[in-house]
């Protein structure tokens, strides 16, 4: 008997999260933009944006030339990652920093 209370509640969970519509999903046919897909129709880098890429590269900046045709697209460049010793590009700020 409790075995079946655990598959008929673990059914009414799953069905559940089944239903809940949870708006516009992009994907489902990779092959194809959805219709209601937005879209970026222009892209206007800003200072603060091209400051966080070049933030910690000195002069000359070689090998950073992607960062001008980057655009809209997502990169990790831009973003700072581990804390610490591994923040070798300074992109967390001072008072977060771990003392070594």
């Amino acid at each position: 008997m409790k075995f079946k209370q655990i598959v008929l509640t673990g059914l009414l969970i799953g069905s559940t999260a089944v239903l809940a519509d949870d708006g516009f999903v992009a994907g489902l046919k990779p092959d194809e933009r959805p219709a209601g897909a937005p879209v970026i129709s222009t892209f206007q880098p800003t200072e603060a944006r091209q400051a966080m890429a070049f933030k910690g590269i000195a002069e000359p900046r070689n090998g950073v030339g992607f960062v001008k045709d980057q655009g809209a697209w997502y990169t990790p460049f831009d973003r700072p990652n581990l804390p610490g010793r591994y923040d070798i590009r300074g992109m967390h700020s001072n008072d977060n920093k771990k003392k070594d």
